[in-house]
């Protein structure tokens, strides 16, 4: 936790870093220590739902942890003639071959770049950065005949045989 600082105020864990800041909510069950350089969350009462809250917990606080010291960052690409992306603002405009540009609004604590057909998306918040990224591929899916649309940088699309190529093998007999 070096270069964090975690304080608490009422349910909340809020961290601090140099990336930014990030809050973690408590569930009821749950009561969270901070010691000098470590955090201990207790479940209150041995209620079974509070023990199994107790993993998930823990992972959003370790998240928060790296969110506010490294950042998270996912990579979008765009492939496609004449599919590209340009930022305005606190909007992303991309155009994918609709007839009109899609503008997609984007949250205040997520940072985009676009160089190419490439997005940048960044940001403390891994819930939030990975739910952006993911709108913003489903705005064009990848379709399997010749890969056109905005996909994860390396993501293995799988594709399918056209028709002419289908027509072209000779059936077995």
């Amino acid at each position: 936790m070096s270069g964090v600082n975690v304080t608490t105020s009422g349910d909340f864990l809020i961290f601090k870093g140099p990336k930014g800041e990030n809050k973690v909510r408590l569930p009821l069950g749950l009561h969270a220590q901070i010691d000098a350089d470590k955090i201990l969350v207790e479940v209150r009462d041995k209620d079974i739902i509070d023990k199994a809250s107790l993993g998930t917990t823990w992972s959003h606080i370790k998240n928060a942890i790296q969110g506010v010291a490294d950042g998270f960052l996912k990579i979008l690409e765009i492939e496609g003639i004449g599919y590209r992306a340009q930022l305005e603002g606190k909007e992303l405009v991309l155009f994918l071959g609709y007839a009109e540009p899609v503008r997609f609004k984007l949250p205040e604590t997520i940072k985009v770049e676009v160089e190419k057909n490439t997005i940048k998306i960044s940001g403390v918040d891994k819930d939030l950065v990975g739910r952006v990224a993911s709108d913003i591929r489903a705005l064009k899916k990848p379709e399997p005949y010749k890969g056109k649309g905005i996909h994860y940088r390396g993501e293995i699309i799988k594709r399918k045989v056209g028709k002419k190529a289908a027509a072209a093998t000779p059936a077995a007999s």
